[in-house]
């Protein structure tokens, strides 16, 4: 019995999804928030997937927990460029994602990062820069238990931690046991919101 998907799978998956989601999506005056909102679901989805095909269990490392598949909310480094995301699995357990550590978009072949400069470039994914690319103005994540905007790190269990622990062994501490929002505001004042339920990573 087949018990888990491909990466083969997923990126099909994704890719047609994506595809018809271009094809759907208005072409004069496109929504941004609703556009933005739609993608970081997708993305959701997407890692959480990666997470359940890419375990980073190792029985040698008592760290190996900070190494999940993580998706985490940053703020540039001038206030007035805003937010941004990255999609990482920490593989030197520092804590500073880098471009090596990230995933990339199947769709533009780009990586899903951005350094806190917030600067556009060949390599990284325009998508990443919220503030720029689509007027977000804020986001919160009711269940973050970082000093930043927030994260949410994904399990090959489908287990969703809303931080890592920096201490040996807490493998499962910080995991998220009811449902988790995520707020997205735009600067005109109108806001979206994207729920992650525990233990099924179901996305609404």
């Amino acid at each position: 019995m087949k018990r888990s998907f491909s990466l083969l799978e997923i990126i099909i998956v994704i890719t047609l999804v994506g595809f018809l989601y271009t094809i759907f999506i208005p072409k004069t005056n496109p929504n941004k928030l609703d556009e933005i909102t739609n993608r970081i679901s997708l993305y959701l989805s997407y890692v959480r997937f990666k997470a359940m095909i890419d375990d980073k269990y190792d029985e040698n490392d008592t760290l190996w927990h900070k190494k999940r598949w993580t998706i985490k909310f940053f703020r540039c480094r001038n206030k007035e460029d805003g937010i941004y995301f990255t999609i990482y699995s920490d593989k030197n357990k520092t804590g500073h994602p880098s471009i090596e550590d990230t995933l990339k978009d199947p769709l533009t072949k780009k990586y899903i990062y951005s350094s806190n400069y917030c600067q556009e470039n060949e390599k990284n994914s325009e998508y990443v820069l919220l503030t720029k690319k689509f007027n977000i103005e804020d986001i919160s994540i009711d269940c973050n238990s970082t000093t930043s905007l927030g994260q949410l790190s994904f399990g090959s269990d489908g287990r969703i931690y809303s931080k890592l622990s920096n201490f040996e062994n807490e493998f499962y501490e910080y995991e998220i046991e009811k449902e988790c929002k995520i707020s997205i505001k735009s600067k005109n004042g109108k806001e979206k919101e994207i729920k992650i339920y525990p233990n099924s990573g179901f996305i609404e």
